[in-house]
């Protein structure tokens, strides 16, 4: 994609979210009923002839859920009086916009395998996957010079992504972590493999030390899954520094210091769109199947936390939602009357004595049914706002002299946060 592209995916992607804000932006669990339904009532009806059972099945798809709504939302559209329906409807296919793929297909060799075996040992399965197909995307083809690039690698942890990189790529590789604790055990496997890594045990939030400089023009920032403002604090830092590379993989986007997002591109800040917190936890949500007790527990606890909201709303005067802390598996053996008593002790409210707990119990199953159904919905667009989200990172760079590209570094099935964003420095 050229830069124009980009910007102008992100656009389609903004309009998308912006003109279909209520069905996205919400607390499902705020809602005694869907909070859409006049304006999109064929989605409404569709949404409740659903079968219980099969909506996790749908949700875990996001290809499954786009073909199961997408007909009755177009209908809608196209029943409004919105100008701009053809418009809106032919930007829904950004709903399932996918990425392009830029996976390995070498093989490594018999001699390779036997040395990473050994390498890999103390690293669960899928993080190993996860670090082998992000390392070898950091490619040092890209670079003018004979000399690889040194590697900064943001928010290392014990520094396996750049201990493999120092390995394959025989270059100087900086971890900065801030446990001490990870940055010994970091040092000693280093040591061990007498490979050119050194760790600074340093918070990556703190002012930069003039007398120990992190950030170098001639240097390749990295950083696997860092969390929220942990990334984005790397991106203001390296395009200040006009670090050569910068490649990353963002995560948690919902972990920030704000109570809402700040854009970080031009576009982004001209956005209509403002995503507090919660909105930011969309693009992570997705149904895991689970087996028939695992989910039986799941609605059960969801049920018994929506017939207590009723209770202590009632109880309180006050119409929102309470929240309550997270409770062990052995008190869903109890029954739901001990779980009010519980809830309603550790938040210090005192109950009457004439309480029905069983039509509470019945009003908490049918409110399970209904924020089902909403996040169902809201989960339409989970795709589109983390790669809004994508957009805004990779806009922000373009606008500070990199060519960047958008790709996935490994299959969906390894992580679902798999996007991949390369950035080089070509202007000043």
């Amino acid at each position: 994609m050229s830069a124009l592209d980009y910007q102008q995916s992100f656009q389609s992607l903004d309009s998308l979210l912006e003109a279909l804000k209520p069905l996205w932006q919400l607390v499902a669990f705020e809602c005694d009923h869907l909070p859409w339904q006049q304006a999109f009532p064929c989605l409404a009806q569709t949404v409740w002839q659903l079968d219980d059972a099969e909506i996790d099945a749908i949700d875990a798809d996001q290809h499954k859920l786009v073909h199961a709504l997408l007909p009755s939302l177009i209908s809608d559209i196209k029943q409004s009086d919105n100008p701009k329906a053809d418009e809106l409807i032919e930007r829904l296919s950004l709903l399932v916009i996918t990425l392009p793929t830029s996976l390995s297909t070498a093989e490594p060799t018999a001699q390779q395998q036997a040395d990473l075996a050994h390498f890999s040992a103390h690293i669960k399965g899928r993080k190993w996957q996860q670090i082998t197909a992000f390392a070898e995307q950091i490619n040092p083809q890209y670079q003018t010079t004979l000399t690889p690039l040194p590697i900064l690698e943001w928010c290392a942890g014990k520094g396996h992504l750049g201990r493999l990189v120092a390995k394959q790529q025989q270059v100087q590789v900086t971890s900065l972590e801030w446990q001490a604790s990870l940055c010994e055990q970091g040092q000693a496997f280093a040591t061990q493999w007498q490979l050119p890594q050194r760790f600074i045990c340093a918070d990556a939030f703190a002012p930069l030390n003039p007398n120990e400089s992190i950030f170098y023009p001639q240097q390749h920032a990295i950083a696997l899954h860092a969390c929220g403002d942990l990334h984005v604090r790397l991106l203001n830092l390296a395009t200040k520094t006009n670090t050569q590379a910068i490649s990353i993989s963002p995560c948690c986007y919902h972990l920030i210091q704000d109570s809402h997002y700040q854009p970080l591109s031009i576009q982004a800040k001209a956005s209509q769109i403002k995503l507090s917190r919660h909105d930011l936890q969309l693009p992570l949500q997705q149904s895991v199947i689970a087996s028939p007790k695992q989910q039986a527990l799941r609605l059960q606890e969801v049920s018994w936390r929506l017939g207590f909201d009723c209770l202590q709303r009632q109880i309180r005067g006050i119409d929102a939602y309470l929240p309550v802390p997270t409770i062990k598996q052995s008190q869903l053996s109890g029954s739901f009357t001990d779980f009010c008593l519980w809830a309603a002790h550790y938040k210090q409210l005192a109950l009457p004595n004439d309480i029905d707990f069983d039509a509470l119990l019945q009003r908490g199953i049918a409110r399970q049914r209904l924020t089902k159904r909403i996040d169902l919905v809201a989960h339409l667009f989970r795709r589109a706002l983390e790669m809004w989200l994508l957009l805004d990172r990779v806009c922000f760079l373009q606008q500070h002299g990199y060519d960047v590209s958008l790709s996935e570094f490994c299959a969906n099935s390894v992580t679902p946060r798999n996007a991949f964003i390369q950035a080089i420095k070509t202007t000043a």
